[in-house]
């Protein structure tokens, strides 16, 4: 009797505890159209992953990279001894139940925190409301100028890189990480809101791991870290971690994010993370001008120097050794995450940072 009372008081603490997580998660799904609250959320919730940021930032390794392989291991273990636990119960009915609650009460719990940590920033002010620059529709005549322009500055900066005997971009990885801490600098001057304690990337140790699954970086919210593929080629991994210190300075849309690591990068007055970022920027422009005009396109290409050019051979050669269908798995997984929080272009919105930067070039004449 005893045993029984004790498990009916445990499963109604659980379900209690469940039914909370429902209703909130309810509840934010009511409001996310209320910018207002979302806007207090995201807030909150960015200072709690900010201050996060800073604590772990004393740790030499991604506590995220920790923490997954941690909740990898309890997974196993824990289904493990569930299955182990029904096999020998006399009540299989209830020891199944228990085991089963327990991993929903689990994923409600995470949930609800996603909703907070990351959710509540997609819905509250954008970069474009904050700052006033709006993406407005363009021209191909537009696309092709802006394109022009950072070919021409890929000229300028091809030759103040490193580069090995093949003539690819060699810097030095540390070197990068360590200047990182500084490139917010000059565009924090422009846009306050992108101001805060520099909090130096982590470099994920299963790097080959995130390439498997195309990603070149991650920031992760329940620790505020930005973490950084280091297998990928260098020349982008300047602008990658442009892209994740802006998501970490509470810029949740991809587009968005790409546009400001481009600015970041291009303010930096750091000339590796400048080329990076104008790598970064024509790729995105030049693959939405081959769409509307390949011969355009061709021509910008030719201009090029021959560096830029062995860059982004040496970048497509890499990601073509990861052409799978785990990638595809993964993209379309993360195509649905962004569309469940609102962002309906999912993962296309990356090419949609074309706008931002031809709205920046005609507002200020170049970045």
């Amino acid at each position: 009797m005893v045993k029984l009372r004790g498990f009916f008081a445990g499963l109604l603490k659980r379900h209690i505890w469940m039914l909370g997580c429902v209703v909130f998660i309810a509840a934010f799904h009511l409001l996310k159209g209320c910018r207002p609250v979302m806007n207090a959320v995201a807030m909150g919730a960015l200072w709690v992953k900010q201050l996060l940021a800073l604590i772990f930032s004393v740790l030499p390794v991604s506590v995220m990279e920790m923490l997954i392989i941690a909740a990898v291991v309890c997974t196993v273990v824990y289904i493990i001894f569930a299955v182990r636990d029904v096999a020998r119960s006399s009540e299989r009915g209830k020891t199944a139940y228990r085991r089963v609650s327990f991993a929903v009460a689990a994923v409600l719990t995470i949930y609800s925190a996603l909703c907070v940590f990351l959710g509540a920033s997609y819905y509250a002010d954008s970069f474009q409301q904050k700052s006033g620059l709006y993406a407005p529709k363009t021209s191909v005549e537009e696309l092709y100028k802006v394109t022009e322009y950072f070919a021409k500055r890929l000229d300028g900066l091809a030759d103040q890189v490193e580069r090995d005997e093949n003539g690819v971009f060699a810097e030095d990885m540390a070197y990068i990480f360590d200047c990182s801490t500084e490139i917010y600098d000059g565009v924090s001057g422009e846009y306050s809101f992108l101001g805060q304690t520099p909090v130096k990337p982590k470099a994920m140790l299963f790097s080959k791991v995130m390439s498997f699954f195309n990603y070149t970086g991650i920031y992760f919210p329940f620790t505020g870290e930005a973490n950084i593929n280091i297998d990928q080629p260098s020349m982008l991994m300047p602008s990658t971690i442009a892209h994740e210190l802006a998501h970490q300075r509470g810029i949740a849309s991809e587009q968005e994010a790409n546009f400001v690591a481009v600015l970041t990068c291009a303010k930096s007055g750091n000339a590796v993370y400048d080329y990076s970022g104008s790598l970064m920027a024509f790729i995105h422009l030049g693959n939405a001008l081959y769409k509307y005009d390949k011969e355009a396109y061709a021509e910008l290409w030719n201009s090029l120097p021959e560096g830029a050019k062995a860059d982004m051979r040496a970048n497509n050669a890499y990601w073509a050794r990861y052409e799978n269908k785990a990638a595809e798995a993964s993209e379309k997984v993360y195509d649905s995450f962004l569309k469940s929080y609102g962002q309906e272009l999912g993962v296309q919105s990356y090419g949609a940072c074309v706008d931002l930067l031809i709205a920046y070039y005609n507002a200020y004449g170049g970045f």
